[in-house]
């Protein structure tokens, strides 16, 4: 093949299909929307009614990457058996986060219908409290910039969708959905707080607008999706023959969950495999005690025998025994079907086992001081609670002691100065010390006690460091 036969990919070489008209708006183009919601998007049988206009977030790169391919891109599924390729043409525009009058045109559309984004936890800029953190400087700097013009450009998050709302209420545009897609519990409710509060800052009479006419959506959200490597551009060259600046690499399974309103409609999401619930608490429990907390358990346990990915792990009939004990003691206070359950499971058994996701271990353990509360402690407590003490549950927070103790994965974590602390003296006092830290009612429990010590003994039997 040569360089003569090649095309960049683009709507104007006959690639995709013809951009539908702009009634959503997603801010921040990352990987990770492009697999999910972008994805869900296109494969809404009304596709053709619902163009996205996506937004960058501070760097431009991307938009440059996407414009001249008149915001198309291949999605790479990277399944067991191989990869297939397809392109994805629901956005119809791609902006830098800069072009801040092209967000406030669209917001002050009639058409528009939802608002949706992946910033980060860290671009809700929450504070302590839950509500928004008025002392940060680019938060104080847009509530300064809004009161003395709203059309001016500003920066976080927070201050667009406000500055986009003021122009909505001024155009008379009608309501609107504001739909988070971030990994964040009750992202919905958080992104309420924080536009709300940021609001009545500005312009107090916009806070009571935003309640007639905005409805925040709470979302969970899964699909692993690695970055896009030049070996990734090279492969859809291979396969396609043409040349995409901006592919994304993604494995073949997706779950989005959708709680709320939506005044103004929405794409056909469920007929592309979305679901729309009632309350997604639920889901959002499921996730994190049978996902998030089975790859705490191998971060931490997994690689004291010396693996490195999730795929690496479940290959070892030792470590799918611990996943599958934790997943039994998990599965008892999850309030959803037994067979629903079941098949979650089995779900996630396939993916760890897919060897063209590489799903790094030591990339997992990062920040157990944060994760452990949140994945492991709420099944413990629970057993505890029924008068069990589970051997599944030991075992995580057993390896995640060994962990701290230099075993296995490096620690890499923003509280690593004083998690490390814990890990002085004898195993017995790092167990005790650990289990206080975690909660103080832990440490008090003697069965706890013994069962975390005699995993932690038996897990430091498995290397010869």
């Amino acid at each position: 093949m040569t360089s003569t036969t090649l095309t960049r990919l683009s709507r104007a070489s006959g690639h995709g299909r013809p951009a539908a008209p702009v009634r959503i708006v997603h801010l921040g183009v990352g990987n990770f929307f492009r697999a999910h919601q972008a994805w869900y998007t296109e494969h809404a049988p009304d596709a053709a009614e619902w163009g996205i206009a996506a937004f960058t977030g501070r760097s431009a790169a991307m938009a440059d990457a996407l414009r001249p391919q008149d915001g198309l891109y291949t999605l790479i599924t990277r399944g067991a058996d191989g990869d297939s390729y397809e392109v994805v043409s629901s956005l119809s525009a791609v902006h830098s986060s800069s072009e801040h009058e092209a967000f406030l045109a669209y917001l002050r559309s009639p058409g528009l219908a939802i608002v949706t984004l992946t910033v980060t936890e860290a671009g809700y800029v929450p504070g302590t409290d839950g509500h928004l953190d008025l002392s940060n400087p680019g938060i104080a700097s847009d509530i300064e910039t809004l009161r003395a013009d709203p059309h001016a450009p500003v920066t976080s998050m927070p201050g667009r969708l406000v500055a986009g709302l003021i122009g909505r209420r001024a155009a008379f545009a009608g309501p609107l959905a504001i739909v988070s897609c971030d990994n964040l519990s009750h992202n919905g409710e958080v992104l309420e707080t924080v536009v709300t509060d940021l609001a009545a800052e500005v312009d107090p009479h916009l806070v009571g607008w935003i309640g007639a006419n905005v409805a925040f959506g709470t979302t969970m959200v899964d699909r692993i999706t690695p970055a896009t490597t030049d070996a990734h551009r090279a492969s859809v060259l291979a396969a396609t023959g043409t040349l995409d600046e901006a592919p994304v690499p993604t494995e073949p399974f997706s779950e989005w969950v959708i709680q709320g309103e939506f005044p103004n409609g929405r794409p056909a999401w469920e007929a592309a495999g979305a679901r729309i619930v009632a309350d997604v608490e639920p889901f959002e429990r499921r996730k994190l005690a049978l996902l998030n907390g089975s790859h705490s358990l191998l971060a931490y346990g997994a690689t004291i025998l010396g693996h490195e990915t999730v795929a690496d792990a479940i290959a070892d009939p030792r470590c799918q025994a611990w996943v599958e004990q934790w997943w039994d003691e998990a599965c008892a206070h999850l309030p959803l079907p037994a067979g629903e359950l079941a098949a979650y499971r089995q779900a996630l058994l396939e993916r760890y086992r897919n060897p063209n996701i590489r799903h790094a271990l030591a990339q997992i353990a990062a920040d157990g001081s944060l994760k452990i509360a949140v994945r492991i402690l709420p099944t413990l407590r629970a057993e505890l609670a029924a008068g069990r003490v589970p051997p599944g549950a030991a075992r995580a927070v057993a390896a995640w002691v060994q962990h701290l103790r230099g075993l296995g994965a490096p620690v890499k974590d923003v509280s690593a100065s004083e998690i490390l602390a814990l890990a002085q003296g004898t195993l017995e006092d790092t167990v005790t010390a650990v289990l206080g830290y975690l909660d103080p009612d832990l440490a008090a429990d003697e069965a706890l006690r013994a069962a975390v010590l005699a995993e932690a003994t038996d897990l430091a039997g498995l290397t010869d460091h």
